[in-house]
């Protein structure tokens, strides 16, 4: 047997050693700036749909945000594809250095971008444009570092050399946290939101100066060196790992058997979890961030840990054990995180829970693509976008058609009426969706519906808790799917066969997720109606994992 280098297996000089610490540092080091760069958006995500996004009502402009966010993620696939095979033709460094060129040249020039205000829709179209080439800068990065710190690990350590990589995501998330935190703490919150949200981005540049540094001191893949002083490098990689069934079928299979749930429970742990402390709890921003990044800083050894624990007992156990756990546990984890942020909204959703009885055939879904539906047509229409707004979380009910009745919004006992403009007085329409806003604005406040969470009312060890747990299934999935990847794909097309599902599932089942999420939440007006969608991927990749998916950690990968 030999190791991930081609050579035999036994002692390994001292000199080998400290370059396979000088791969894990110098590709994880890069890896982490290249995540920092594609996740600052997502942190600002509030701030960015009021900069670009303000020619729409406020929930649709964050949806819209959340959108941009994931075109980044859309592309993915496509990067995976171009560079993916880039690098099982000419090599893994050279294509590290592209992407990360890409990938820091888009984030800088995000920090200069004119908001709305000042170029209006060019400002938005151009915004989505860099999030696309961040998109495919990515698409080739994860697939390279992956493949090439696993090329050069000792059989029986694969799991822990890339448990490394696999925490440069959330250290990059973890990073831009604190840059986030800093500039807030430093310049003021109305600084912020002004200007100064620029300033994580214009960082950019001095970071993408490090990680060209950086990459420049690696050597080439050791197994892509040896194939290509044999000759048996692959000549076409697109056609030979999905042309071939019998590679493809693997492909297949590590989409939905494990990357589809690894990916939902890693953007629910993370950045759902962060969306949904701000934009439905009510916590402000600042706080949550740093309730993130301190379940982010306890949680980050686990990925090590994980991987560590594949190598021993696999890799397949672990990851479906994760996806589990997380179907079963989503629900209850977000109700609790719901006590302990924000009790006021949690108590007054138990002792006054709003219902909205009407005509479904005269209700919208409260989501407007071009930003000229008011949603002030009809009873339903201002009732729950009145209530949308406000952030409370209501139940429909559905009242027999064509009975021409109001629509009525229960708040625990008392009952509002949201009467159809056009069944009013004249001069009583224009003023209808303005005067019910106020009525419900007085009715949710006397109900105990809070406008903001109360910092002093606010659980934070549990919330912390709450949030290291969810970080915790992050790390189960997450930690030994690199080295699950790499093992399951031969060396010639590994590069490009371990990429493409990697990104559709992390990119498409993954990306989406935030926005796909808070559709759904609009739709019916349940905040927790968005959790359905991590929960059935996940249960579908359990099932597929536990019939389909092979155990790989004893495969040698240098074949």
């Amino acid at each position: 047997m030999t190791d991930g280098a081609g050579i035999g297996a036994g002692a390994i000089p001292a000199d080998r050693r400290q370059s396979e610490r000088k791969v894990i540092l110098a590709s994880s080091l890069g890896t982490i700036f290249e995540w920092y760069d594609f996740y600052l958006y997502g942190l600002l995500a509030t701030i960015i749909s009021a900069q670009f996004f303000s020619g729409v009502n406020e929930t649709t402009g964050f949806i819209f945000a959340l959108a941009a966010f994931a075109a980044g993620f859309a592309v993915r696939p496509f990067g995976a594809l171009f560079f993916g095979r880039i690098g099982d033709l000419v090599g893994r460094k050279n294509t590290f250095l592209v992407t990360m060129g890409l990938m820091g040249l888009s984030t800088f020039l995000v920090g200069v971008l004119p908001n709305y205000a000042s170029i209006g829709v060019a400002a938005p179209a151009m915004l989505v444009g860099l999030r696309l080439l961040q998109g495919l800068a990515l698409g080739g990065e994860y697939g390279g570092a992956a493949t090439y710190v696993a090329e050069h690990a000792p059989e029986g350590k694969r799991g822990l050399f890339t448990s490394f990589i696999q925490t440069t995501a959330t250290l990059g998330l973890f990073a831009a946290l604190l840059v986030v935190i800093v500039t807030r703490s430093v310049l003021g919150e109305e600084a912020f939101t002004t200007w100064a949200w620029r300033l994580p981005f214009l960082i950019s540049i001095i970071l993408l100066g490090v990680s060209l540094w950086i990459r420049l001191q690696l050597e080439e893949s050791p197994v892509f060196k040896q194939m290509k002083e044999e000759g048996t490098t692959s000549k076409a990689p697109l056609t030979e790992a999905f042309g071939r069934w019998a590679n493809l079928k693997w492909v297949v299979v590590a989409l939905f058997g494990a990357v589809a749930g690894q990916a939902v429970v890693w953007y629910s742990g993370q950045f759902y979890a962060l969306f949904f402390l701000e934009k439905t709890l009510k916590v402000d921003g600042a706080t949550a961030n740093i309730l993130i990044a301190i379940a982010l800083a306890l949680g980050t050894p686990f990925f090590i840990l994980f991987g560590w624990l594949s190598d021993r007992i696999g890799r397949k156990p672990i990851i479906l054990a994760g996806c589990a756990l997380a179907a079963l546990t989503y629900f209850p984890a977000f109700q609790l995180l719901t006590s302990a942020a924000n009790p006021a909204m949690a108590t007054a959703q138990q002792t006054a829970a709003v219902t909205v009885t009407a005509d479904p055939g005269s209700c919208a879904f409260q989501f407007d693509p071009v930003g000229k539906n008011k949603f002030e047509s009809t009873g339903c229409d201002i009732a729950k976008s009145a209530l949308a707004k406000a952030g409370v979380s209501y139940t429909s009910v559905t009242r027999p058609r064509m009975t021409g009745q109001p629509t009525d919004v229960w708040i625990g006992k008392r009952v509002l009426i949201a009467h159809d403009p056009w069944r009013l007085a004249e001069e009583d329409r224009a003023g209808a969706a303005e005067a019910f806003r106020k009525e419900l604005a007085a009715a949710t406040a006397e109900a105990g519906y809070p406008a903001k969470a109360d910092p002093a009312a606010m659980n934070k060890p549990l919330v912390v808790a709450i949030l290291f747990y969810l970080v915790l299934l992050v790390t189960m999935v997450y930690g030994p799917i690199a080295a699950l990847l790499v093992e399951l794909f031969p060396s010639r097309i590994r590069y490009t066969a371990m990429s493409l599902p990697y990104h559709i599932g992390n990119g498409w089942f993954g990306g989406f997720l935030p926005t796909t999420a808070f559709a759904m939440v609009a739709a019916t007006g349940n905040i927790y109606y968005g959790l359905w969608y991590p929960v059935v991927v996940a249960v579908i990749t359990v099932i597929v994992g536990l019939l389909f998916l092979p155990e790989t950690f004893r495969r040698p990968i240098h074949q």
